[in-house]
């Protein structure tokens, strides 16, 4: 017999074998396809969320249940989070701004992974309990609002601006070639969401001192502007043993950053202009 296109009926088949065989096919995808479900059927979806108050602080921290109806919620983990503290625990704590991905506001930690509730989709299969915690190793405000003054205060400390001993003469801007603003893709997105530092084991253990992913990215970009002009201060406040080199590569940084930035490469790259 001749060759045959997936999913056609040969043309020399008589009509009744033709008939058979699409009943078959049809029987065969209705078996294999997800069972119907009634068009107005609630679509539950149970979460766990992680509760501290500190006005209570003898109460221990704890993991509260909510359901939410998938058919009246967003997609994202953001509009589940939203439509529980708007419907069912006002008390309910977390930080949220832009809802694109851009202000890094709503970091968290869900399903085990430090991500973006914006940019994170709610996983449809109602038999899994989707978790929800604070960014973890972080001090915590309430609830899933970690306290980032470390982090913001060693942001802080390398100077993330540019620094110049001389400005062009005309007073305008101080001019770069295309090769070398390309130079800094992959390090300006950073939004500062420090989803890659509290995934990192080294900053866990090292917080007072080691700067951490995030911190060292924001670095890399200042040591790699071809406008800026303070290259060696900003690497002699490098030159220690914890700010940069508490580093090991563990990578947690890169596989977790919700922009798909790589801080472990940033590291790596300043480290090797330390070393020439």
């Amino acid at each position: 017999m001749s060759s045959v296109i997936a999913g056609s009926v040969p043309r020399m088949m008589s009509s009744s074998m033709r008939a058979g065989t699409i009943s078959t096919v049809r029987g065969m995808a209705t078996a294999t396809s997800e069972p119907a479900r009634p068009a107005n059927s609630p679509r539950m979806k149970k979460f766990k969320i992680y509760r501290w108050n500190p006005d209570e602080p003898t109460s221990k921290p704890s993991m509260q249940d909510f359901e939410v109806d998938l058919n009246e919620c967003g997609p994202m983990m953001l509009d589940a989070i939203i439509k529980i503290k708007n419907e069912q625990d006002a008390t309910l704590t977390f930080r949220r701004s832009c809802r694109e991905g851009i202000c890094g506001s709503c970091a968290m930690n869900i399903n085990g992974t430090n991500t973006l509730a914006c940019l994170c989709r709610i996983d449809t299969d109602l038999t899994q309990t989707t978790k929800v915690y604070p960014l973890p190793h972080m001090f915590v405000v309430k609830d899933l609002v970690p306290d980032l003054t470390q982090f913001y205060k060693q942001y802080k400390s390398i100077k993330p601006y540019l620094q110049r001993k001389d400005y062009p003469e005309d007073g305008k801007e101080n001019l770069q070639s295309i090769e070398d603003r390309k130079k800094l893709d992959g390090l300006y997105e950073c939004i500062l969401c420090a989803c890659c530092s509290t995934s990192c084991p080294s900053y866990w253990w090292n917080q007072s001192e080691y700067l951490g992913p995030a911190i060292l990215l924001q670095t890399y970009r200042w040591l790699a502007d071809s406008r800026d002009q303070a290259t060696e201060e900003r690497k002699l406040a490098l030159e220690n043993s914890m700010s940069l080199y508490r580093c090991h590569t563990i990578m947690n940084c890169s596989r977790t950053c919700p922009k798909g930035l790589n801080p472990g490469l940033a590291i790596a790259q300043i480290k090797k202009s330390m070393a020439l």
